[in-house]
């Protein structure tokens, strides 16, 4: 039986579902739309850099740019080895008494200069002073005695001559005499004793110095065997400076002081802008230490305002030659970039050009130029931050270049002042 046309189906009109490439490379396609989307609206929102034409006046080679600049000059200039270093003091007691006793008095304040022999403290003197005064009488007991013996012996020799005694009884009679001149020098020991016991009674000074803390007040028994003692004094005038120097730079400390010259140092603070002294090389360690590679060296200083304090860290620069002429410039003049270490030399039509150099010694503001200019070539010394070879410059004074500055600074108060008064207070209408 022939199917009904009616009754069959409409043809299947569904799409067919895409495959996995094609989901893949649409979404693509439509990542890449949303991307030169995105970079064409930051094209055109961008700010333009307005090109100055030249007739304009913007071309930065027809600006100059204002610096200061200065010469090179020749001169001399020290080669220092420069180390971190620790002020150590030349002397540092711990007073301690030398007998037992009572603390009865101190007589110095805590961070008092005292000087050598200088009373510190005294401990109750009675007891020694009963010791003595028994020696003292034992020394007189036995005077009389040994006088006593010396009498009876000549007697005794006598009647020796007359054969009334024997010989034996003269012999005992020097032994007697013998042994009580033995006894007059114990007692003289004893008294001797004495008298040192009572002396150590009063604590005084070893040393120059600054007095520390007290570490006992008056009143306490204290003893010889104190292990904090009575109080620690630190000598600081003078004072060293312990500090390590590299093995390399041994030989030319060695010749300069083998050679009898004073080897000068120098004490900086941390920020190494401060000087805290100056002073001189005294001593070389005997070995180099070999986990660091280094020598330790002591330096003396007078320390004659006290800048210097034990413990304290301090940088140090070691002289140990002269370069007598030198070729010297601000160390503000040089330059480091592409071209490595330079200088911008300011040239007769005043631009600039750009001389590699190779720098020597540094000492304070000053660097030596070992080649690369001349003395005399005028150089850059300040406003360099944006000079190119060929750059066209105006010579200005420090001087200058400060009210310049001060100027500006002013202009750009006044602008924000003037922005804080316009949206601070409605203005007037006309």
């Amino acid at each position: 039986m022939p199917p009904d046309p009616s009754r069959q189906s409409p043809p299947d009109t569904e799409l067919v579902p895409p495959s996995r490439g094609e989901r893949r490379r649409r979404i693509l396609i439509a990542a890449l739309i949303a991307v030169a989307a995105i970079i064409a609206i930051v094209w055109y929102a961008w700010p333009k850099t307005e090109q100055p034409g030249p007739g304009r006046g913007g071309d930065a080679s027809a600006r100059p740019l204002p610096v200061v600049a200065a010469p090179a000059r020749k001169g001399s200039i020290d080669v220092a080895i420069s180390a971190l270093g620790t002020v150590t003091p030349r002397n540092s007691v711990t007073v301690r008494s030398r007998v037992d006793g009572q603390l009865v008095s101190v007589a110095f304040s805590e961070g008092q200069m005292v000087k050598t022999g200088q009373l510190l403290a005294e401990i109750d003197p009675r007891p020694f002073e009963v010791q003595l005064t028994q020696a003292l009488g034992q020394m007189a007991r036995d005077q009389a005695l040994l006088k006593n013996a010396q009498v009876d012996l000549e007697r005794y020799k006598t009647l020796l001559a007359q054969d009334s005694i024997s010989r034996q009884q003269v012999d005992t009679q020097e032994a007697l005499v013998r042994q009580y001149e033995g006894a007059i020098k114990t007692d003289q020991g004893q008294i001797d004793n004495a008298r040192l016991q009572l002396t150590y009674a009063r604590i005084t000074a070893p040393i120059n110095g600054r007095v520390g803390l007290r570490q006992v007040d008056p009143g306490n028994i204290i003893h010889a065997t104190d292990s904090n003692g009575l109080v620690v004094i630190t000598q600081l005038q003078p004072i060293t400076v312990l500090f390590p120097i590299p093995e390399d730079s041994l030989p030319r400390v060695m010749k300069r002081m083998q050679s009898g010259e004073t080897v000068p140092v120098d004490a900086f603070d941390r920020a190494q802008k401060v000087k805290l002294g100056a002073g001189k090389l005294v001593t070389i360690d005997n070995q180099i230490d070999t986990t660091t590679g280094t020598v330790k060296l002591r330096a003396e200083f007078p320390n004659t305002d006290s800048a210097l304090f034990p413990n304290q860290f301090v940088n140090v620069r070691l002289v140990v030659e002269t370069l007598p002429d030198a070729t010297l410039v601000a160390s503000s003049a040089i330059q480091r970039g592409a071209p490595g270490t330079f200088v911008y030399v300011v040239k007769a039509d005043n631009t600039v050009s750009v001389a590699p150099v190779k720098l020597g010694p540094v000492q304070g503001e000053t660097t030596a130029i070992e080649s690369g200019i001349n003395v005399g070539d005028n150089m850059v010394v300040d406003g360099a931050d944006k000079l190119r070879e060929g750059s066209k410059v105006e010579l200005i004074t420090p001087e200058a270049r400060d009210a310049a500055a001060q100027t500006t600074r002013g202009q750009k108060g006044d602008g924000n002042g003037s922005r804080r008064d316009g949206g601070g207070r409605a203005k007037k209408g006309g």
